[in-house]
């Protein structure tokens, strides 16, 4: 996901975005802790991708 495509957004779709890649992340730290987690690198994508997203939060709400 690039920061471009998350430009033409509007706030609701951006919300959406963000509360679904949390819970994301939160299932990729369970299974990390459980030993279950392959790719350890998806944690660190999930994060970047939430930080665009309020990046884009931030810039569609000034």
């Amino acid at each position: 996901m690039n920061y471009s495509d998350l430009a033409d957004k509007n706030s609701a779709e951006l919300q959406a975005m963000l509360k679904e890649k949390k819970t994301e992340l939160f299932t990729l730290k369970i299974k990390q802790k459980m030993m279950q987690l392959q790719n350890t690198s998806e944690l660190k994508v999930a994060k970047k991708d939430i930080a665009r997203i309020n990046t884009a939060l931030t810039a569609v709400a000034n």
